[in-house]
């Protein structure tokens, strides 16, 4: 069926078949019921009819007149020259605003044993306001699946997967390796391990083409295996004049490397711009029926790039040729865009003090999913955490070409708490990382940003939670005023009346929040997806908590202000209480319906932590439950301030003791560049 559906559409140059109606299964069924009636036939017909039908049959058609009439030959895997390659693509651009706009299927629990060839489905030209509009021109897509990540701690893995990978792919036939190499300051450590280990990706194959050399005269001189190098930062450049086999070269290219303090990375760009060069090697060859080599496209880099609107792009160039990508990356934070870098300046010439640099390394979903709210005590340790796979697009990109995304970092340990001093040089600090096994199951859709939303909009709790995730900018209530002296009544109601400011300042905030994740509850029974399942319910349970908290501090501070008084003294010798303390507290003191929402909050919470252990999800919501959501008056007593004695320095030592001078002067900090 694969092949059929093939050929139809290198024949009539459309998507759209006979195969992808419903005429196949129109047509197994008229089968079916004809061989149902000819056996009922035959059990009813007398034998003299059946004979006499026989005769008819066997007389009507000769057998070899059928096979006469048949083409002496069906060639589905070969494609003519003129169909592909660069006219086709000029031709598929002049049409391409004439042409409904397609999109690359995408399913992200598909395995990589997929249909390969498949047409894709016309989405809608218009997305959400969130989003930009994404025009792609019809193309023949062919449905390649790789693996979404793979999660190693230290480069070296990574480069003996892609030894195994370029093994492969060689048995498949000649093949192009095209390194690309991010010029970026903060990927300049994994640059280096890769030169170094070029070796350990070339050790066999590198003996294997000192066999061969002997015979490259005899074969045309056409060796099973180039490389090439590119650099790429604002731009994509060269770094070796013309792909070779040769390991010093290669060692010399990469050397090359130079940094790019642009802060660009223009990265969808630059495998457009290797994927146009080398399409034409992937043309079939219609006498071998075998493209001329096959082609895959090795990224080193540390960021998600900058130009991702050009995904789609990069994306149809890929796997219109058949070129796979692989990418030696970095893991995305959970639910966040940047993350904090561990920089050093590399010229000991000047200050080698750690300096904290905000780099791009994720999101891990093409929009956000995760509510951007802080811990009512302050708390953010968990903002940077790992999310189990890679930055979204550059993710996508691996997956839907065929390749691989290796998620490389130094300080990998599962759900062990990494501080900053212990965060590795040029690495993100990430504070916490999750078994790649368990994440497995929380694997991003990879498909275009057309295709998201419109998955979106067959569900109201996955809109709502995009929504709220988009929404949350403000923050709760964190680290409030929770000591308020009454020593004289004007400045005691003057405290209290500055304190609940913040709480209303942030909850109408939190209000529309709730209101928002609450309109998707009708969806969220239907909803089968464990991903979307947790981070609708964390959502939703942390929202609840937020709000109660608020509202009841609130509530609080309006009642110690009017109504509540201080106890009697124990006794004449002990003074009497004059301070209210608010404390966190589990018991809601402000009313049934609060304490109807924070059970409902609570139960949100304690059903993320059981039904999906050992995830980002589960972690946030044991924090969330962590911190009381109500709160309770305490009672203090607070001694009135001394009264400042005449004549006094305040301790101000007028003849400090004079410190040594010395000769040495510290290195100076020169700036962090943009990463």
């Amino acid at each position: 069926m694969k092949n059929l559906r093939r050929w139809w559409q290198i024949r009539t140059g459309r998507y759209e078949t006979p195969f992808d109606t419903d005429t196949p299964f129109w047509a197994i069924s008229l089968i079916a019921h004809l061989v149902i009636i000819l056996l009922l036939a035959k059990v009813v017909m007398p034998e003299s009819q059946r004979r006499a039908i026989g005769e008819l049959l066997s007389t009507a058609t000769d057998e070899s007149e059928l096979i006469d009439e048949l083409p002496d030959e069906i060639e589905i895997f070969e494609v003519e020259t003129d169909d592909i390659g660069d006219q086709a693509d000029e031709a598929l651009e002049e049409q391409a605003a004439q042409t409904p706009t397609l999109e690359f299927v995408s399913d992200a629990t598909a395995a990589p044993e997929t249909e390969l060839f498949e047409a894709g489905e016309i989405f809608a030209a218009e997305m959400e306001s969130a989003t930009a509009t994404v025009a792609e021109p019809t193309l023949e897509v062919l449905k390649v699946r790789g693996t979404a990540g793979a999660a190693l701690k230290k480069t070296s893995g990574a480069v003996d997967r892609l030894a195994e990978e370029i093994r492969l792919r060689m048995a498949e036939g000649d093949l192009m390796v095209v390194w690309l190499f991010d010029q970026s300051a903060s990927v300049r450590s994994q640059r280096e391990v890769i030169a170094n280990q070029f070796n350990r990706v070339y050790e066999q194959i590198e003996g294997f083409h000192e066999i061969t050399q002997k015979e490259l005269d005899a074969a045309g001189g056409k060796a099973p295996l180039l490389t090439d190098l590119y650099q790429f930062g604002q731009t994509c450049t060269k770094l070796i004049p013309k792909p070779t086999f040769e390991l010093d070269r290669l060692r010399e290219g990469v050397a090359k490397v130079k940094r790019d303090d642009s802060g660009i990375e223009n990265v969808m760009s630059a495998v457009i711009q290797i994927g146009s060069k080398y399409r034409g090697m992937t043309r079939v060859d219609r006498k071998t029926g075998r493209p001329e080599r096959n082609v895959m496209i090795i990224l080193v880099s540390d960021e998600a790039g900058d130009d991702l609107q050009r995904t789609d792009e990069a994306v149809r160039v890929c796997v219109n040729h058949s070129i796979s990508v692989y990418t030696v990356g970095v893991p995305a934070p959970f639910g966040r865009p940047e993350t904090v870098v561990k920089w050093v300046d590399p010229d000991p010439e000047y200050d080698q003090s750690p300096q904290p640099a905000r780099v791009s390394q994720g999101p891990e979903t093409p929009r956000p999913e995760r509510l951007k709210l802080g811990f009512a005590n302050g708390d953010d340790d968990l903002e940077q955490i790992d999310s189990g796979f890679g930055p979204y697009f550059l993710t996508r990109l691996c997956y839907e070409t065929g390749g691989l995304y290796f998620a490389v970092h130094p300080n990998r340990k599962s759900r062990q708490y990494i501080s900053w001093g212990a965060v590795e040089n040029y690495a993100a600090r990430l504070t916490y990382f999750f078994d790649p096994d368990v994440m497995r199951r929380y694997q991003p859709t990879y498909v275009s940003l057309a295709s998201y939303n419109r998955d979106l909009s067959q569900s109201t709790a996955r809109q709502a939670l995009v929504r709220a995730a988009e929404f949350t900018q403000t923050g709760t209530l964190g680290s409030p005023q929770l000591r308020f002296p009454r020593l004289n009544e004007a400045t005691f109601v003057n405290l209290v009346s500055e304190a609940q400011k913040d709480a209303a300042f942030v909850m109408p905030e939190l209000e529309k929040l709730v209101a928002m994740l609450e309109s998707g509850e009708k969806d969220r029974q239907k909803e089968q997806v464990p991903r979307w399942q947790a981070g609708y319910d964390l959502a939703l349970g942390r929202a609840l908590a937020a709000r109660i908290r608020a509202e009841s501090y609130n509530q609080m501070l309006a009642l110690v202000k009017t109504k509540l008084q201080f106890d009697p003294a124990k006794d004449e010798n002990t003074p009497r209480n004059n301070t209210w303390i608010l404390r966190p507290s589990n018991t809601i003191e402000t009313g049934s319906r609060m304490e109807q929402a924070a059970a409902k909050a609570r139960k949100l919470l304690e059903q993320v932590i059981e039904e999906h252990p050992g995830t980002p999800w589960t972690m946030l919501a044991q924090r969330e439950l962590k911190i009381p959501i109500g709160w309770r008056w305490h009672q203090s007593y607070t001694a009135p301030p001394r009264p400042r004695e005449p004549n006094q320095n305040n301790n101000v030592n007028m003849n400090p003791e004079r410190r040594p001078m010395t000769n040495r002067q510290p290195k100076q900090r020169r700036p962090i560049p943009r990463l």
